[in-house]
C-alpha cells in the first residue's frame, strides 16, 4: 500500500511538473503557494553566500513575497529592493538593468498579477538575469489559467504553484526548485526528510492527486480555448460597464496582456466599500486581494501603478472563471449599474 501511495505521488509530481516543462524530481509538494513562496525566498537566502546579500522583487509582487522579503531584511540583515514597475503593472526593465549585479541572490517577479492581471514577460527577464548568475523566482499561481506556462522552468529557477488556482483542490501547492539549486535550499520543516529533505513530513496523497488532475485538465486543448471564453465573458461584462451612464476605467493592463478572468475596474467619484455593500450578496467582488480581506488599507499594487488612495479605494476587482455563464455576466452587470444608481 505505501509503495502504491508513493507511485500515486510521483505520477502527480509528473503531472505538475509538465504543466511547466520540469522534471518530475524538481517539483516540491507543499501546502500551497504561500508556502512555496516562503521556501524559495526564506530557503535560499539562508545559505547564501557572503557575496550576495541583495534580493530584488517586484513592487507588485505578492503579500507573502512582499512579507518573506522582509522578514529576510530584517532578520537575516538582507537587502531587499523593489523592481519598479509601470502603469500596466510591468516591470520596467530598464530599471530591472540598472539593478543588477553579481551581489544580487535572487529576483523574485510574479507571472500573472493576482490583482490586476498583468502578465510579464517572463522570458525577458530571465535574460536580463542570466548572466549575473541571479537566481529568478517566480510565483506562477495566477498563471494556469491566464496563459501557457509550458516553457516556464525553462525560464525560471524556482517556480511556485498553488493547487486551488487551476481548479484543484485546496491545502496543497508546488515549488519547483531547479536541480542544481536542492542544496542550496535550506528547508522551512524538518522531520523525516521526505521529498529529498527539502519538505518533511508525510505527503497529502489524495491533494497531490486532486492538483496533478488539474493541471492534465489545463494541459489539454480545452486550457487555451477556456481563456479565450472566460476572456470573452470579461470583456462582455466590461463593455456592459463602459455603455452605461456612470464613469468607469480599467485598473492595469489592456486586455491582451490581462489574465483573462480579472477586470480591475476604477468608479470615480464612488467608495469601492459601499458599492460592495450594496452588491452583497448578490454578487462576489473584491477591493483587492482575497487573501488581505478585512485589511482596510488601499491596495498596494493600484499604488504602485500610480493610483493615489481615492482612485484605489473607488477600485473593485471582479473575476470570471470555468463555470461563469452568459446569464451571469449580464446580471452582474445590471447589479453593477443598479448598485451605482443607488436604488438598491
Amino acid at each position: 500500500m505505501g509503495w502504491r501511495a508513493e507511485e500515486h505521488v510521483q505520477e502527480s509530481a509528473a503531472s505538475v511538473a509538465a504543466l511547466i516543462g520540469g522534471d518530475p524530481d524538481e517539483v516540491v509538494f507543499t501546502s500551497g503557494a504561500t508556502e512555496a513562496n516562503n521556501l524559495a525566498l526564506l530557503g535560499l537566502a539562508r545559505r547564501a553566500p557572503a557575496s550576495r546579500r541583495r534580493i530584488l522583487v517586484s513592487a507588485i509582487e505578492h503579500k507573502c513575497v512582499l512579507a518573506a522579503a522582509r522578514a529576510l531584511e530584517e532578520r537575516e540583515g538582507l537587502t531587499v529592493e523593489a523592481i519598479p514597475v509601470d502603469p500596466e503593472g510591468l516591470v520596467r526593465l530598464d530599471a530591472l538593468e540598472a539593478m543588477l549585479d553579481e551581489t544580487v541572490l535572487v529576483a523574485s517577479v510574479m507571472a500573472v498579477n493576482n490583482e490586476i492581471g498583468t502578465i510579464q514577460d517572463v522570458a525577458t527577464v530571465a535574460r536580463l538575469l542570466l548572466p549575473y548568475g541571479i537566481v529568478f523566482h517566480c510565483d506562477a499561481a495566477q498563471a494556469p489559467c491566464a496563459m501557457d506556462i509550458g516553457k516556464l522552468a525553462s525560464h525560471a529557477d524556482l517556480v511556485s504553484l498553488s493547487s486551488h488556482k487551476m481548479y484543484g483542490p485546496k491545502g496543497i501547492g508546488a515549488l519547483y526548485v531547479r536541480r542544481h539549486l536542492h542544496d542550496r535550499i535550506e528547508p522551512l520543516l524538518y522531520g523525516g526528510g521526505q521529498q529529498g529533505g527539502l519538505r518533511s513530513g508525510t505527503v497529502p496523497v489524495p491533494l497531490c492527486v486532486g492538483m496533478a488532475t488539474a493541471a492534465d485538465i489545463i494541459r489539454t486543448d480545452e486550457g487555451g480555448c477556456e481563456r479565450q471564453r472566460v476572456a470573452g465573458w470579461r470583456d462582455s461584462f466590461v463593455r456592459s460597464l463602459q455603455e452605461g451612464p456612470y464613469a468607469m476605467a480599467l485598473n492595469g493592463p489592456t486586455a491582451g496582456n490581462r489574465h483573462p478572468g480579472n477586470a480591475n475596474v476604477r468608479f470615480p467619484g464612488r467608495a469601492a466599500e459601499e458599492l460592495l455593500g450594496s452588491l452583497q450578496p448578490h454578487l462576489a467582488a473584491s477591493t483587492g486581494a482575497a487573501c488581505t480581506s478585512g485589511i482596510p488599507e488601499p491596495s498596494h499594487v493600484l499604488r504602485e501603478i500610480g493610483l493615489d488612495e481615492h482612485a484605489a479605494g473607488s477600485s473593485v476587482r471582479f473575476s470570471f472563471g470555468r463555470f461563469t455563464t452568459a446569464d451571469e455576466v449580464r446580471g452582474a452587470g445590471d447589479l453593477v449599474q443598479v448598485a451605482l444608481s443607488g436604488d438598491f
